[in-house]
């Protein structure tokens, strides 16, 4: 091995999300001694069935950021996962460096999924898990903010963040006098000028990886190719720069709206690189901020980002390690209806629901009110199986990690935590995709038919969901004039209503293409 001292030798795990120089278990290491440890394995790549380029990208970026460790002096022991010697899991490969090096202890970055936190606990080999201090909020600083309080909204923590980093802050009071723009961003759109990300071509790292890639997991849902990701931080901010000039100074309008044949619209598609650790969220938040006081882009635009980075996704990490492993299984509401085959791309007859999967097969990507409002909304209205939903989403987005995707998934899209993350459910008939959309224009059903043959399934769906669950949400304050309409309604035409949507469900649980 060439080292006078074997014994000092530890490991330092960086796992497929954690490519960040700064990254904790890295900042603890001696470069001099310490052995980097990456790792292909299909323990990681089958837990759910990724999207083939979810994979691809996670693969391809953890190869350059070892070449780039490397360039920085680290020794890197690389497993890729053709490797003869791959044990196939995490902990596996710890043991077989450990073996190799004579090492005797393991630095990692505390993973951000219970189940690799649970599986580096048990490893034979003690593993010292280090705070991830890329997030703003710390485990600590989560929890004394929730501590004593009876709702855990958002907005209040999104508020105690801003004063923290003093994004957006005019000394102690926000820019602008308010906290929050959201009502300037709900503009419609018929047209989308912006082209949309860089697509990066595949060099030959990258192409060796889709080879892979394409022969171990070519039967998963979604299209491996075109493969356009930027894989690593000087592309990732290649990436950034150009939303920045071309797509910031529209995103706030139009961040909601969502159109036929656009997947991207003015949307950043940086939370890939976010997540994986190529971009630092603080550092983006600051850039964005930076086009607002040079007067490139408005405050509305800025403010609803750096919501979603400094509020939402450090609100999202808190609730997760808050609640603990078994938040992922929580199911207020019953729902136990299966996934059905649609969600992996079987015929529809929702233009809506079809354009958002089709999408997701094409780009592992869609954006948040594609996944709030059109499958999410689905799956809420139809009683699907929040545990069911939740693997769906991981699979299938290449921006979703356990931490990220269950909050926005379980609490928020499914309500399946009872309350916990949001005041009310997040559920619309097809006069709210309607008017954020176009979709409706192409679909096989008629949005403004309430019943009958032909009507929106959404609208008959949604009002089957606050029947069934009148008992839980009547006395909701935000819910109750939706009752009132409710119960204002004939009783003939309710039942209609309800009998129509229940055989629809019927239909959809008897597999044919609705």
């Amino acid at each position: 091995m060439g080292r006078k001292d074997r014994a000092l030798v530890r490991l330092v795990l960086v796992l497929g999300d954690q490519l960040s120089p700064g990254l904790s278990a890295l900042r603890a290491a001696d470069k001099a001694r310490d052995i980097v440890v990456m790792a292909e394995v299909m323990g990681e790549a089958t837990y759910v069935p990724h999207h083939p380029k979810k994979i691809a990208f996670c693969f391809a970026a953890m190869r350059k950021f070892s070449l780039w460790l490397q360039g920085q002096g680290w020794t890197v022991a690389y497993t890729r996962l053709d490797d003869p010697g791959n044990s196939g899991s995490i902990v596996g490969e710890l043991l077989r460096r450990a073996d190799q090096f004579a090492a005797n202890d393991v630095l990692a970055t505390e993973p951000g999924e219970w189940r690799l936190i649970a599986a580096l606990s048990e490893c034979p080999v003690p593993v010292s898990q280090l705070t991830d201090d890329r997030f703003i909020a710390s485990h600590a600083v989560f929890e004394g903010w929730a501590e004593g309080r009876k709702q855990l909204r958002m907005e209040y923590f999104y508020r105690d963040m801003r004063r923290m980093t003093g994004l957006l802050m005019d000394s102690d009071q926000p820019v602008g006098g308010q906290w929050n723009f959201d009502h300037d961003n709900r503009k419609t759109t018929k047209s989308m000028p912006f082209s949309g990300p860089i697509r990066f071509a595949p060099d030959g790292i990258v192409q060796e990886v889709l080879d892979l890639v394409a022969s171990r997991f070519g039967d998963n849902f979604g299209d491996l190719t075109p493969f356009w990701f930027a894989t690593d931080a000087v592309q990732a901010g290649q990436q950034l720069d150009h939303w920045l000039q071309h797509g910031l100074p529209f995103y706030g309008d139009y961040q909601d709206a969502m159109l036929t044949g656009q997947p991207f619209m003015y949307h950043s598609l940086i939370s890939f690189y976010i997540n994986a650790g190529l971009l630092d969220p603080l550092d983006v938040c600051r850039k964005v901020e930076a086009e607002w006081r040079a007067g490139r882009a408005p405050l509305n635009a800025v403010e609803g980002f750096i919501r979603q980075i400094i509020g939402w996704r450090e609100y999202m990490r808190g609730i997760y390690f808050l609640e603990g492993p078994d938040y992922v299984r929580r199911n207020a509401l019953g729902h136990s209806r299966d996934l059905p085959p649609l969600f992996w791309g079987a015929s529809t007859k929702m233009a809506c629901v079809g354009a958002v999967v089709d999408q997701t097969r094409e780009h592992a990507y869609a954006h948040h009110i594609q996944r709030l409002m059109i499958t999410g909304n689905f799956a809420l209205l139809a009683g699907i199986d929040p545990y069911q939903v939740h693997e769906w989403y991981l699979a299938v987005y290449a921006d979703a990690y356990e931490w990220v995707e269950a909050p926005n998934v379980i609490g928020m899209s499914q309500f399946a935590d009872g309350g916990l993350l949001g005041s009310k459910p997040y559920v619309s008939s097809g006069n709210y995709i309607d008017k954020m959309s176009n979709y409706c224009n192409s679909c096989a059903y008629k949005v403004k038919d309430k019943t009958g043959p032909d009507a929106c399934p959404f609208n008959t769906l949604y009002w089957h969901f606050l029947d069934r669950h009148r008992p839980r949400f009547s006395a909701n304050p935000r819910m109750g004039n939706l009752y009132g309409t409710w119960d204002r309604m004939e009783v003939d035409k309710r039942g209609v209503i309800l009998t129509e949507a229940g055989a629809w469900l019927d239909r959809l649980a008897a597999g044919d293409a609705v």
